[in-house]
């Protein structure tokens, strides 16, 4: 089993219009496979070669990044505590420390060993003892995570997870290759990390659909968008019930060692990057939504989804018109800005 933190489940479903095949020139290239332990399906209006390419990148990236799988960078550098890196891998991992900086911690790619501990890489799940995770946490700590040009280090009993930042990664690289071969519209599902490139061939936007937290097959609303990456992440998504009947979600606090539990039930941000989505998803959901919102008002570079336990669903005020509610549950509210 590969290691990707974050949930292997479709936390957004993609949603587009069935375009008409009277044009030629707008039959969508469509190719689905596995990669990042989920499933990536793939939209491409133009050359069959492009979508090849980015299915070869992912996969690439599937391969370096993983932290299970024993031919790949990132163990190998858990396993040694030191690695030189490709340039692809070392991007990644000061993209994903830099991340981790930006959320002052509430992201942290080393919390690796506490998540393996919580048997949500094994499928082992238990709840750990106070004094295990004591222990665990002592060696949480992204800033001792050192790299240098393509060689990382990390101290005694440190190890890392790229699982926050991974699939945004593969979304930014599968959009530098769209670009290169001059596509204007595609849209990328890459298992709950969507990028949404250009407009249709018919000028509307995407409509993304957030996940229910109730029922995660369906949706509970909609956004609109172009160029823009969106992501999520949920409680729903992978969680056990513990022998206390508590139910604990794969979220871990890197402060506290525990699943975040803080009324929250889903986080998706929309922004130009999709390390930033992918990593701000998590991040604030581990905030919670006093520190995410504050977060939000604070820098203004992203668009924001909240979901939480009891029914609401807090927008940023830029997706007011595009943000269209399902679920008749939900009540929509829009984030003040200051």
């Amino acid at each position: 089993m590969r290691s990707y933190v974050k949930s292997t489940a479709l936390a957004l479903i993609l949603l587009w219009l069935t375009l008409s095949a009277g044009c030629a020139s707008n039959a969508p290239q469509t190719r689905s496979f596995q990669s990042m332990d989920t499933v990536m399906q793939l939209t491409v209006y133009g050359d069959e070669s492009t979508t090849a390419a980015i299915e070869e990148r992912i996969t690439e990236l599937d391969k370096k990044l993983s932290s299970t799988n024993v031919n790949s960078e990132i163990y190998r550098l858990n396993r040694d505590g030191s690695a030189t890196l490709d340039e692809l891998t070392a991007d990644a991992l000061e993209q994903s420390l830099s991340c981790c900086e930006a959320s002052k911690g509430a992201l942290d790619i080393t919390v690796y060993p506490v998540v393996c501990e919580w048997g949500f890489i094994s499928g082992d799940h238990h709840i750990p003892s106070q004094s295990t995770l004591n222990r665990l946490l002592k060696s949480v700590d992204y800033r001792r995570v050192k790299l240098r040009e393509n060689t990382a280090e990390l101290p005694k009993g440190t190890q890392i997870d790229l699982g926050a930042t991974a699939k945004g990664f593969a979304a930014d690289e599968a959009r530098k290759l769209l670009l290169r071969d001059g596509c204007e519209s595609a849209v990328l599902n890459l298992g709950g990390t969507v990028l949404a490139h250009g407009k249709k061939p018919d000028g509307s936007e995407w409509r993304i659909g957030i996940a229910d937290p109730g029922n995660s097959a369906d949706y509970m609303g909609t956004v609109s968008c172009a160029d823009k990456i969106t992501a999520t992440s949920g409680s729903y998504e992978r969680y056990f019930t513990g022998s206390d009947g508590k139910r604990y979600c794969h979220i871990i606090d890197p402060k506290s060692g525990m699943p975040a539990d803080n009324g929250v039930e889903s986080v998706t941000v929309i922004s130009d990057s999709g390390v930033k989505s992918d990593s701000l998803s998590t991040a604030l959901f581990v905030m919670g939504l006093d520190k995410a919102t504050d977060y939000r008002r604070q820098r203004r570079d992203f668009e924001l989804v909240i979901l939480t336990s009891d029914k609401k669903a807090l927008i940023t005020p830029a997706l007011a018109q595009s943000f269209q509610l399902k679920n008749e549950q939900y009540s929509k509210e829009v984030i003040r800005d200051w």
